[in-house]
């Protein structure tokens, strides 16, 4: 695969000469061009290197979706240190790990989190706020805008050097800090863009959170590859604001996760965003959308092309895809270019077409490892294969289908059961908001399926009813022994359902 640029920078640096006058940023401040966006980052790089930031030191970045956020990004890897962004809703202990484990020389952190960050400063660690603050021994981001730029400076970031270290969620003890290379985000962008033809007139709305890879790099990154335009959205909600901007600054590219397209199905959506958008494409990723949010969602968008695709952050973060004019219901599509994927049992052998195993990646895309851990980076990462953790097939076409996380496989009494394959139904029922299936060990070590439900707003439902209507569809092994009723399901910043959480509340009360 060949790459046009060694790094962010100068693919910046491209895209501002070749569309001087285009919107870069749409933010609720202002709008950015893409000659005022590197305005901002060439000051941004000398007050860096102001505050001795050089190759290779790790940034740390704090920050809620704004402008800011990409021009630090920015101007951290131009001078070829590594951003570290974090996602904002961890805790202060789970700062103070990453913070440590990346020594990280400098953060960068929003007005908003100052709190959490109260007592992490190390004595050596330069800590920049975005917004009104008052400890006097912070400095202020603002003052980044007052800088003299180096007309001279040449990005040092080559294509193999780190781009950015991205921590997964940690479903397992402390998070990883999954080491990314400019050529694995490059080789995710080519792809990417050979697909869905992405131009200079495209807008992408970026309304979820900047430090999870996968808007890292389709919704931040990619868009000034190809001089396009990012409506940033502070936050998801209100949702209504996020339609909003959609619909006034003319979107293009919309990417959501599962919980997002489950919200827009079984919204009250307003007519003329049902038909006065401007949406060429939806995109979902971080987790397989249920069969009936698809179905729902393509009732109400007739016009709409729905496209799943699957990746994880080891990954850069995609893999596959669903192509606009080639895509099956149900499936995450195929490997994008240059990207070898494959389904083996437990002994990395290849399984036949059709058959379930885990999913193992590789290509340009794969990381380079975990940060400070070569022990869990040499269990992943075989002979170039990254194994993903995840359960899936793939069909005779190629199409890779998502079956489950192998972690999440429930074995009862010998028997593989699949959560995802009771999860589908339950969502099939009609007061069912969201849901989650998991085992839990009995007294003799055996594994009960335990099913989590959240209702939809004045709704009821019987665990009965549940447990009756699944008999109509599975097994008898596959029926949960258990059904519990919630307010709410715990989720992560990217939507994901966080079943560690949910086994943790319940084994005690099981057992």
């Amino acid at each position: 695969m060949e790459y046009k640029f060694n790094n962010y920078y100068e693919m910046l640096d491209s895209s501002a000469s070749l569309h001087p006058k285009n919107i870069a940023i749409f933010s609720e401040k202002a709008k950015l061009s893409y000659k005022e966006l590197k305005l901002k980052v060439d000051q941004t790089i000398t007050f860096l290197r102001d505050n001795q930031i050089a190759k290779n030191d790790k940034v740390a970045m704090i920050v809620t979706n704004c402008e800011e956020f990409v021009i630090s990004f920015f101007a951290i890897t131009a001078i070829g240190a590594i951003p570290v962004p974090i996602n904002t809703f961890l805790k202060k202990d789970e700062f103070r790990y990453i913070l440590n484990d990346c020594q990280a020389k400098m953060l960068i952190v929003s007005n908003s989190h100052l709190k959490e960050i109260d007592g992490l400063e190390a004595s050596s660690l330069k800590v920049v706020v975005i917004g009104e603050f008052e400890n006097s021994a912070y400095q202020s981001f603002k003052d980044a805008f007052y800088r003299a730029i180096d007309k001279d400076f040449v990005s040092p970031a080559k294509l193999e050097d780190t781009a950015s270290i991205i921590y997964t969620s940690g479903t397992t003890g402390h998070p990883k800090g999954a080491v990314i290379s400019y050529k694995n985000v490059f080789s995710n962008i080519l792809g990417i863009n050979e697909i869905f033809s992405i131009t200079h007139k495209d807008r992408f709305i970026v309304y979820l959170p900047m430090f999870h890879s996968f808007t890292l790099t389709v919704m931040v990154i990619m868009p000034i590859y190809s001089a396009s335009s990012e409506v940033i959205v502070k936050s998801v909600f209100p949702f209504s604001n996020v339609l909003k901007q959609t619909l006034l600054k003319r979107v293009t590219v919309f990417l959501g996760v599962p919980a997002i397209y489950s919200a827009i199905a079984k919204a009250k959506i307003p007519w003329y965003f049902k038909w006065f958008n401007a949406i060429r494409y939806f995109v979902c990723g971080s987790a397989p959308l249920a069969k009936q949010t698809i179905d729902d969602f393509e009732r109400i968008f007739p016009r709409a092309k729905l496209l799943e695709g699957y990746g994880l952050s080891e990954c850069s973060p995609l893999v596959s895809v669903n192509r606009p004019e080639n895509k099956k219901v149900s499936s995450v599509g195929l490997p994008l270019p240059k990207f070898d994927v494959k389904i083996v049992d437990d002994e990395m052998i290849e399984m036949k077409t059709g058959e379930v195993g885990e999913i193992i990646v590789k290509g340009d895309n794969v990381m380079q490892g975990y940060l400070n851990n070569p022990t869990a980076t040499d269990e992943v990462i075989i002979n170039g294969w990254l194994r993903t953790g995840d359960l899936g097939k793939v069909d005779s076409d190629g199409f890779l289908y998502i079956v489950d996380r192998l972690k999440d496989l429930i074995i009862s009494k010998g028997q593989n059961i699949y959560p995802r394959e009771i999860e589908e139904l339950i969502y099939k029922i009609e007061e069912v908001e969201a849901c989650a299936v998991i085992g839990i060990k009995d007294e003799n070590e055996d594994e009960d399926v335990v099913a989590f439900i959240q209702l939809k707003e004045d709704m009821v439902l019987s665990e009965a009813k549940v447990k009756a209507f699944l008999k109509n569809h599975l097994a008898n092994f596959k029926i949960p022994k258990h059904v519990y009723f919630a307010d709410e399901l715990p989720k992560n910043a990217a939507g994901k359902v966080l079943k560690r959480v949910l086994k943790e509340n319940i084994k005690g009360k099981i057992n």
